[in-house]
């Protein structure tokens, strides 16, 4: 299993790429829930978002991390509610969310939480409301005691998530990202242009702010032919590279009804690089996010040795206002002067990018 660095934790603070949302599993009976965790966590799986799963995951989820809680790290929502029957819904009432909080903590059996979300910012009124009603103060308040370690948020909108992120408080951001969305072919939660998601996905890695990626398989649309918006099929090991390949981004939490839709995932940490390999969208991508590189290094092997993926996000991020990019780009042992122009990477670009005229534009901005 990879594990990724929190930017903004302690040295402990390293999360499996491969999560798990528990949103779907409350259907099961607890004693499959709490094999599930147990399941996912003796795999190497030690990051989970609680959000819109149901009243009765928690007990079972408390019990599968009793003894281990140090080495698990979770998401709450606060917002995020449940009713009289355990089922899902969210609240902007202060009271109310103060109150889920505290039963939460006690059904979980712990005296924190890793991340203390914003829960559904998807609207600038959403932010007003969260400021206005004490909420966003309420947090933060729980992070000076301890309660919450982090303080993160989760949104579908680029341009609400750019005015959270203008707090400076933020640690963690979960979003929403794959193919569909970001190539302007989602639906109505896939908000934003190819180019507004890429820049806030750089502009969080500028900022030391992880991402958790949610909706990775399109609400399972990607996997089947017949609901894909691009007519093709792709498979979850395509869609979860895909989306840990996106800059800032530390974990991708999918959602699981049982056991066996873990077991469905369990195999990606050992995959052959040609399961993972989501080249297949280059096929169908629109014409305008065509010609922008996406970290694929779908060019591989360069012949000079360059990291061509790795080479354009350093100078994406640069550009992004990343300070520390420049530092990383001169550690390279390879750079973009490198390139002799040959143009292999040009022709398997699946994103149809012209890397060899890149390469110079590189060289010539980092001097």
């Amino acid at each position: 299993m990879e594990y990724r660095q929190l930017p903004h934790g302690t040295a402990q603070e390293k999360f499996s790429a491969l999560g798990l949302g528990m949103g779907g599993i409350q259907n099961s009976p607890d004693a499959e829930i709490e094999s599930v965790v147990r399941t996912a966590i003796q795999n190497g799986i030690n990051f989970f978002d609680l959000c819109a799963g149901g009243k009765n995951v928690y007990e079972p989820f408390g019990r599968a991390i009793a003894g281990q809680r140090e080495k698990v790290f979770f998401q709450l929502h606060f917002g995020a509610v449940y009713n009289e029957k355990g089922e899902y819904g969210w609240s902007r009432d202060l009271d109310v969310i103060k109150e889920t909080f505290a039963w939460e903590l006690k059904a979980l059996e712990t005296d924190y939480v890793d991340f203390g979300f914003l829960h559904c910012v998807d609207e600038d009124e959403d932010f007003d409301e969260l400021i206005n009603s004490g909420i966003f103060d309420y947090i933060k308040k729980l992070k000076e005691e301890g309660k919450v370690h982090h303080i993160g948020f989760s949104s579908h909108t680029p341009s609400v998530a750019n005015r959270v992120l203008d707090t400076g408080v933020i640690d963690m951001m979960m979003f929403s990202i794959n193919p569909a969305y970001d190539l302007e072919q989602g639906d109505e939660l896939g908000i934003g242009s190819t180019s507004e998601r890429a820049a806030l996905f750089r502009r969080c890695e500028s900022m030391g702010v992880g991402i958790s990626v949610m909706k990775p398989f399109h609400g399972g649309k990607l996997l089947d032919e017949k609901t894909s918006p691009f007519h093709t099929a792709m498979t979850r090991f395509q869609c979860i590279q895909y989306a840990l390949d996106r800059p800032g981004v530390l974990a991708v939490v999918p959602g699981v009804r049982d056991l066996k839709d873990l077991n469905a995932l369990l195999g990606f940490a050992d995959a052959p690089e040609a399961e993972k390999d989501y080249s297949v969208i280059g096929e169908f991508t629109p014409q305008a996010a065509q010609g922008n590189c996406v970290y694929c290094n779908h060019c591989q092997p360069c012949p000079a040795g360059i990291d061509v993926g790795l080479v354009n996000k350093y100078y994406d991020l640069a550009l992004a206002g990343d300070h520390m990019a420049a530092n990383h780009y001169e550690k390279l042992a390879v750079k973009a002067d490198a390139c002799i122009g040959c143009g292999h990477c040009d022709r398997r670009c699946p994103f149809h990018t012209r890397q060899s005229a890149r390469m110079k534009e590189i060289a010539a901005y980092f001097g």
